[in-house]
């Protein structure tokens, strides 16, 4: 689990065993109830990274778009339900050669234009096998309104590497050029760390 688990979670266990001895054990199911799901929420599992030229899924979660861009690039974006886990993880090992962040706004994140339109943090990165740069971006949505990034331009990362996480549902956008081949389609669910994106062609 990662510390902002305890920082969700600790207070509310700690307010269910207050009431419980207070005013009655009924009163301490809510806190009890919301600190599970906190401790639930931000767990972080181990993962099997795959070895070989392919790029990870950043993210747990749906794939909900595999679109063309309009320079050649394509965006695959992955969705992020409340159940899902937030830890984010690095698509390629390379170089950080930037990381920006952006406010926006609050939208629903499954749609299209949550890519542009949210409040979101990118990083780009240089992958130390050809130089190929990879653009992968954090999205808040509706309800997630707090970003985690713990890397900074000059970094260097493995693939699979966790880099941050964003809290209570969101979604993650990874670009790549045309040097990669494709292996997800939309409605296919991924593991952040594990499961295959795409492979270089």
């Amino acid at each position: 689990m990662v510390k902002e688990g305890w920082c969700y979670g600790a207070p509310l266990w700690l307010a269910g065993i207050l009431c419980g001895i207070a005013l009655g054990p009924w009163t301490a199911a809510p806190w009890v109830v919301a600190a599970a799901f906190c401790f639930y929420f931000f767990r972080d599992p181990d993962r099997v990274v795959p070895a070989g030229p392919v790029c990870v899924s950043p993210a747990d979660g749906r794939i909900v778009q595999v679109r063309r861009e309009h320079d050649g690039r394509t965006r695959i974006s992955i969705f992020l339900n409340i159940f899902d886990v937030h830890v984010n993880r690095i698509p390629v090992a390379g170089l950080v050669r930037s990381v920006h962040y952006e406010r926006g706004r609050f939208r629903l994140a499954h749609l299209e234009s949550a890519s542009e339109d949210n409040e979101r943090n990118t990083l780009v990165i240089q992958g130390s096998k050809g130089g190929v740069s990879v653009e992968v971006k954090q999205i808040a949505g509706l309800i997630a309104r707090r970003i985690v990034c713990r890397k900074q331009p000059g970094d260097l990362v493995e693939k699979g590497e966790r880099f941050g996480l964003i809290k209570f549902g969101s979604r993650v956008d990874v670009v790549l050029g045309p040097e990669w081949h494709i292996a997800v389609v939309p409605g296919d669910r991924v593991a952040g760390g594990s499961s295959v994106l795409a492979k270089r062609q």
